[in-house]
């Protein structure tokens, strides 16, 4: 028969995924642990969340997805000429003499 009591570990966990954390397993070297453990601090500290959050970003993931319709549409246009004339291509005839 099943305890009806959750233990205090799930209870934690539980509250922990209302507040919007995620439990992950990673494996990372031996010499990484404590960068490791240290970003994830970082993270979660409300002083320094955003700074942390934006030099990740910035430094490794990169810009985030959305296609080139989404980098268009965020970048200045304003004064860059976007009509060119029409090519018509070559003259077929010039190769057929």
């Amino acid at each position: 028969m099943p305890n009806p009591d959750p233990s205090p570990v799930t209870r934690w966990r539980v509250r922990q995924r209302r507040l919007g954390f995620v439990r992950i397993e990673i494996q990372v070297r031996k010499d990484d642990v404590a960068l490791v453990r240290n970003v994830a601090r970082a993270l979660v500290d409300p002083q320094r969340e955003a700074n942390t959050r934006a030099t990740l970003r910035e430094k490794i993931a990169g810009p985030r997805p959305g296609g080139i319709k989404e980098l268009l549409a965020s970048a200045p246009l304003e004064g860059i000429p976007l009509e060119r004339p029409r090519d018509l291509g070559r003259d077929e005839n010039q190769w057929h003499s």
